[in-house]
């Protein structure tokens, strides 16, 4: 049963920024082909929403310069990065710069869109749905097919995971484990 829930208040932008510092994210870099233009981001919104149909979602920012191809796109796909990848997450985090101008760093699917091949394992996935969410836009992916570091298997990656914490890059590590 939907309902309409309208806040009598709400939390301020910095507050509700500042909260999130302490929730680590996975990082992961997106690209797509809109038929015009390439794009790519850095993402840390990244989630997996349910196994079959394999469907996943990522935050598109408004203010960001990949936005409006991205949301024109019909397909993208979503690298899954490692620490060893950090340069690639910072790529795609980094403004005024262009993310394809080195082109021994990427190269095309045979579908049209661009992957970088330095990614151990990447999801190219069919865009499903946009969905206006304040000043960004949550985009729902269909997972159409998986990918690897040319040589590498599905799965069998070892790389401690990358992740964003606290406006800081990570690498999770054995070390790091709690339990």
């Amino acid at each position: 049963m939907a309902s309409s829930f309208e806040p009598a208040e709400s939390l301020n932008a910095d507050d509700f920024k500042n909260a999130f510092r302490n929730l680590p994210s996975g990082v992961s870099l997106i690209t797509a082909d809109d038929g015009t233009h390439t794009a790519a981001l850095t993402a840390t919104s990244v989630a997996s929403i349910s196994a079959d149909p394999p469907l996943m979602l990522f935050s598109l920012s408004g203010l960001s310069s990949a936005a409006p191809v991205i949301s024109n796109a019909e397909t993208v796909v979503v690298h899954l990065l490692t620490a060893d990848e950090l340069h690639l997450a910072k790529l795609g985090s980094t403004s005024g710069v262009d993310r394809f101008a080195d082109t021994s760093q990427w190269t095309r699917l045979t579908t049209g869109e661009p992957v970088f091949h330095e990614a151990k394992t990447w999801i190219r996935g069919r865009v499903l749905n946009l969905l206006q969410a304040g000043n960004s836009t949550i985009v729902l992916v269909h997972a159409l097919a998986p990918g690897t570091k040319v040589g590498e298997e599905l799965g069998e990656d070892t790389s401690d995971p990358l992740v964003y914490h606290n406006r800081t890059w990570h690498g999770l590590c054995e070390s790091s484990r709690v339990e």
